[in-house]
């Protein structure tokens, strides 16, 4: 039942939507912020080389701050920000779908946290093979911060 609603068309385009006016709203008020994404559905332009890539995880947040802030646009399925990467700090415009933002974080606190499954990606390459559910929750616990969001025994 959780699967199938975490999948359904219409929460999957809702929290599209949320993801959408949270960044709207976090540029409006010019608050820098950070996003762990899904890295198998990020573009990079142009591509980065294999001795930067290897190092990314299944799940990869991105800092926005800076001129990586300033560079920042977003519409309504993309993130788009140009960033440097590795020792030589190789620029590259980095594309992010909206549904591949798995957290927004303001100071180490997420607070924006999308659980769809978008069902054309049900299957990301670099993930454990799990069900949704457990992708969602690995993406969740892999911020130290989200520990206090469960109740400890």
């Amino acid at each position: 039942m959780l699967q199938e609603f975490l999948e359904n068309e219409i929460f999957v385009r809702l929290m599209r939507v949320h993801i959408h006016e949270t960044l709207e709203l976090l540029f409006q008020e010019g608050v820098h912020f950070s996003i762990l994404t899904n890295i198998a559905e990020v573009d990079f332009d142009p591509p980065l080389p294999s001795h930067i890539t290897q190092h990314f995880k299944p799940i990869t947040m991105f800092v926005l701050a800076g001129y990586t802030y300033e560079s920042a646009r977003v519409d309504e399925q993309t993130l788009v920000f140009e960033a440097g990467f590795g020792k030589e700090n190789m620029g590259s415009v980095v594309h992010v779908p909206l549904g591949a933002i798995l957290q927004v974080v303001i100071e180490e606190t997420p607070v924006l946290i999308n659980l769809s499954i978008p069902r054309e990606n049900e299957t990301t390459a670099g993930m454990p093979e799990k069900g949704g559910v457990e992708k969602s929750m690995v993406a969740l616990l892999s911020n130290p911060e989200n520990e206090k969001l469960f109740k400890k025994p």
